[in-house]
């Protein structure tokens, strides 16, 4: 390398260190108040937090038996009455409203069956895909 070349690189060098070291940043800062106004809002995890409201709980018995009480989303209006049995479709009555049935308890030619067999497959390959060391 020529002597101009090192004797230029080192004046470079020199001023960038210099320009570096002499800098002082001063970014900006946020306002006291907040920038949109006064108001502090709680900040969560996933940003402000929602104060949660009291929904208030039907206790009267005769609207519980005689109303689907919740059912009515409106501000005005009623909950809807309850009709009796007989206005009711029969496929109604028939419905399994417990707790999820086995394999053992379930026909083997329903799709429902076969749709169990293959989730509860599916978890146990996940199980054991989770235990296998790479």
């Amino acid at each position: 390398m020529s002597t101009l070349a090192v004797s230029n690189i080192s004046a470079l060098f020199r001023r960038c260190c210099t320009v570096q070291t002499g800098i002082v940043r001063h970014y900006a800062t946020p306002k006291p108040g907040g920038a949109l106004g006064s108001k502090k809002k709680k900040l969560g995890k996933l940003g402000p937090v929602v104060e949660k409201k009291e929904i208030p709980v039907e206790t009267d018995a005769t609207k519980l038996v005689n109303y689907v009480c919740g059912s009515n989303l409106l501000k005005t209006g009623e909950d809807i009455k309850v009709k009796p049995d007989s206005e009711y479709p029969e496929w109604l009555w028939s419905l399994h409203v417990g707790k999820p049935l086995t394999l053992d308890e379930m026909d083997p030619e329903s799709k429902a069956y076969w749709r169990k067999l293959r989730r509860m497959a599916l978890q146990r390959n996940n199980k054991l895909a989770k235990l296998k060391k790479f």
